[in-house]
């Protein structure tokens, strides 16, 4: 997927784990864990908005787009 997300180096960079950021934006997760994956097809503004509330970010921070390999594609 050309989106790739970094929820895993913002928590590295707080130290929090999966399970406080869960909790305190309000999501399981089990849900934080697909978006943390890469495996979510969508992100509500308002999720994504509490997640760079709690981690102290920009979403730029946790979301980047990666161009597909030309062959793979």
């Amino acid at each position: 997927m050309p989106i790739a997300v970094d929820i895993d180096v913002m928590l590295a960079r707080r130290k929090m784990s999966v399970g406080e950021l869960a909790d305190r934006v309000g999501i399981t997760p089990a849900n934080l864990a697909v978006l943390k994956n890469g495996r979510a097809k969508a992100v509500r503004f308002a999720t994504l908005a509490a997640l760079c509330e709690v981690l102290e970010c920009q979403p730029g921070d946790l979301l980047r787009w990666e161009a597909e390999d030309a062959a793979g594609a």
